[in-house]
């Protein structure tokens, strides 16, 4: 029995219906249950199979633009329902969506381009993202998608978290709270046998140690950070809470669009000087976006809803990320870096014109017209600097599966 849509990503609905088909097809082994409400509302379910006391916690869904995850978490619970040896004294912990809400808001199922992925675009801002939210939040205004996650993790005290990300357009990378030796070698020869880039700097582990190509280490609370403006740190997310009880947590990053251009180690002719060129051309794409939002948002009803939110939160992030760049020396040289930068200084200002776009063509706007044109001519331009390939699906579910198993037997080695 198969539980993976063919061709797309499945939406939140289709990823319940298929777990609780499998909880009821094994129900000695399966349990589907509810740990929480979204804000609107919309419950959060986990699906846990077997019954050891050590467990594997695998979340989905944290970033609603980022859909792989979904289809990878239920091909690991096929897995560890099927492959007995995966549940030898070990149990492994599914939450399907950790932002329901955001995933409601996401609305490409099966983009066939930069551009159809971003006319559907949306990610919360910072405050709003489950795991980020404890970074840039007070305790006592967390959001419940945020208690519901660490409430489960109180309760599992997993040796090992799993969280499954994804980029856009570009490599795979692993994210550690703790290395965990020996991983970087499946993860490598699992990325070499799909024909998936690793992205060996990645911008958002700047400045971090690396275990091996494309698996970082997050440095200890408290140390320096190559992006000083960055309001959220990872180091404060919920992937530190399974520490409390001896645990890790392991980012694993997969790309929609593969670009071979992110993992060149050589070193880059003029680093700087590619730096203060990036930051100059990031400040002026989120201009062309504040520019439209300036003009249009007398017109615009309010209170802003969460696309206009975190529309303009990606546009606040801007004038410091820029000033980071320029002002603090590259804590990598590599044409891979300045590669991984460029792709984020696309990045930031596009997904705000996407996500304003959005509103102002609900609004009926006569700004979306202009708008409209930026988002395509942005989304064509990412894709042919980096000269981007689709990864098939099943490629993306096949590594990042992979990753999560590697992690989980390497992390468990370690421990005992």
């Amino acid at each position: 029995m198969s539980l993976l849509p063919e061709l797309r990503y499945p939406s939140v609905t289709e990823i319940v219906s298929s777990a609780r088909a499998l909880a009821a097809h094994r129900p000695g082994l399966c349990v589907l249950r509810q740990v929480g409400v979204s804000r609107a509302g919309r419950p959060l379910h986990l699906l846990s199979v077997g019954h050891a006391r050590r467990a594997v916690l695998v979340v989905a869904g944290a970033h609603a633009n980022e859909p792989t995850g979904g289809s990878t978490l239920l091909a690991l619970a096929e897995r560890a329902l099927h492959e007995r040896e995966l549940r030898d004294e070990t149990s492994w912990h599914f939450l399907l969506c950790a932002d329901p809400d955001g995933a409601s808001l996401h609305v490409t199922p099966a983009p066939r381009t930069l551009l159809d992925y971003h006319l559907g675009f949306f990610r919360p801002a910072g405050p709003e993202q489950p795991e980020w939210s404890p970074s840039v939040l007070p305790p006592d205004r967390l959001p419940p998608e945020t208690r519901a996650l660490t409430r489960v993790i109180d309760e599992l005290r997993p040796y090992l978290q799993v969280t499954l990300h994804g980029t856009d357009l570009g490599g795979s990378w692993v994210q550690l709270t703790k290395d965990i030796p020996g991983l970087a070698e499946p993860f490598a020869k699992s990325a070499a046998e799909l024909h998936i880039p690793v992205e060996t700097a990645a911008s958002d582990a700047a400045g971090w140690p690396a275990s091996g190509p494309g698996v970082h280490v997050m440095p200890a609370p408290g140390s320096d950070t190559a992006y000083p403006s960055m309001p959220d740190d990872a180091r404060h997310s919920t992937w530190y809470h399974a520490h409390r009880y001896g645990g890790l947590t392991a980012v694993v990053e997969v790309p929609m669009w593969a670009s071979d251009l992110v993992d060149d180690p050589a070193p880059h002719p003029a680093p700087t000087a590619a730096m203060r060129r990036l930051a100059r051309r990031l400040l002026r794409d989120a201009l062309q976006v504040e520019a439209v939002l300036a003009e249009a948002l007398p017109r615009l009803p309010g209170p802003d809803g969460p696309l206009l939110r975190a529309a303009k939160w990606a546009l606040a992030l801007v004038p410091g990320l820029a000033d980071d760049w320029v002002q603090t020396p590259p804590p990598d040289t590599t044409m891979a870096y300045v590669g991984s930068v460029d792709a984020f200084g696309r990045r930031l200002p596009l997904r705000a014109a996407a996500m304003l776009l959005r509103v102002l063509q609900e609004a009926d706007d006569r700004e979306a017209a202009r708008l409209e044109r930026l988002v395509a001519v942005w989304s064509d331009a990412f894709a042919e600097r980096f000269r981007a390939r689709w990864v098939p699906l099943e490629h993306q579910v096949e590594h990042q599966a992979r990753t999560v198993l590697a992690a989980a037997r390497h992390a468990r080695d370690n421990a005992a």
